[in-house]
């Protein structure tokens, strides 16, 4: 029997979630059943989207139990087996994070390489957030030669992603992030104008001196005055893909777009979308095209990183205060 912390949700939080709205337990895990492993977690992932799993209401994805474990990205190794298909030692990626150990049906996890890359980027330019960017810019914007693309939160997770695969398809990219170390952080990998949207009165004014062209392309990830900036600047017929909208989760003002009119004057296409329902189609072409960009040097990225399942809350809720440079990892063991 081995024991383990795990987090669970205490109570749905009506605003801003706090440390009040979470709690800590230790639950003894038992030897594997026929066909399960056991895993140690290494690193768990924590993402905006799990604020949306915090209410109790109907989603695209089922909201968190009260007083069951979260759940979440998460890499670990293979510490009992009993299943042919995984040995120990090997390393695996679930969505079993906020949990120090647990068992699962080997079919249910999928082994990594971790000699080929570090293991926490399978959760986060190799995995999911990686993904989104390639899917959003890709597809849903359906990115086309000479656009003209600006990013919100380019700092973050996702948005270096985005910024990076637009530069490799030789685009004139626009960022917005808040603070002179993001900023820094964009300009070094080529982002060709950067707005310190904290630093702006008006956001809208900044990135049409940044675009003077004015943009074709927009990846939301933040909302309210981003949005109306980028629906301000863009052409006719520009291509919105609609990843998230953070300013408004806890807050649903924060969000809140005040020109919507302008996407019909300007027959702009808004698209939002879900990065889940597309690992069918784009899976293998997101591993073979991302995997050859990290080889090459061609695509960086920014972690940042708190240590031990006792922080897990605290790495979550600075998300929503723009602590994290890139994406933001629990380091477990």
């Amino acid at each position: 029997m081995t024991q383990s912390r795990e987090v669970r949700l205490k109570a749905y939080p009506p605003a801003m979630p706090d440390p009040s709205h979470f709690e800590m337990a230790t639950v003894d895990v038992p030897a594997p059943g026929a066909g399960e492993v056991q895993v140690r977690n290494h690193w768990m992932s924590v993402d905006p989207y799990m604020r949306g799993r915090m209410r109790d209401v109907k989603s695209y994805a089922a909201p968190f139990a009260l007083g069951a474990p979260m759940g979440g990205g998460a890499v670990g190794e293979v510490i009992a087996s009993n299943d042919p298909s995984l040995k120990v030692g090997d390393m695996v990626q679930s969505m079993n994070g906020w949990r120090e150990v647990f068992n699962a049906p080997a079919m249910s996890l999928q082994k990594v390489d971790a000699a080929r890359i570090p293991a926490q980027a399978y959760l986060g330019v190799a995995g999911m957030p990686g993904m989104t960017a390639y899917v959003g810019l890709i597809h849903m914007a359906s990115l086309k030669p000479g656009d003209v693309v600006f990013v919100s939160a380019a700092a973050g997770a996702v948005g270096q992603i985005v910024c990076q695969i637009a530069k490799i398809k030789s685009h004139k990219v626009i960022g917005s992030a808040g603070g002179a170390e993001k900023c820094a952080w964009l300009k070094s990998i080529g982002v060709d104008e950067v707005i310190d949207y904290r630093a702006e009165e008006n956001l809208t004014k900044a990135l049409m001196k940044a675009a003077p062209e004015g943009i074709d392309v927009y990846f939301e990830n933040v909302g309210g005055k981003h949005m109306d900036a980028a629906l301000a600047a863009a052409n006719p017929f520009a291509r919105f893909a609609l990843c998230g909208m953070i300013a408004g989760y806890n807050d649903p003002q924060g969000a809140a777009v005040n020109n919507l009119m302008m996407a019909v004057g300007k027959s702009i296409r808004l698209q939002g979308f879900i990065v889940s329902n597309h690992f069918a189609q784009y899976g293998a072409d997101f591993q073979r095209d991302m995997v050859g960009w990290i080889a090459s040097g061609q695509i960086k990225w920014q972690e940042t990183v708190e240590d031990g399942i006792d922080n897990a809350v605290t790495a979550f809720l600075k998300l929503f205060s723009g602590e994290n440079n890139g994406k933001m990892l629990v380091k477990l063991s």
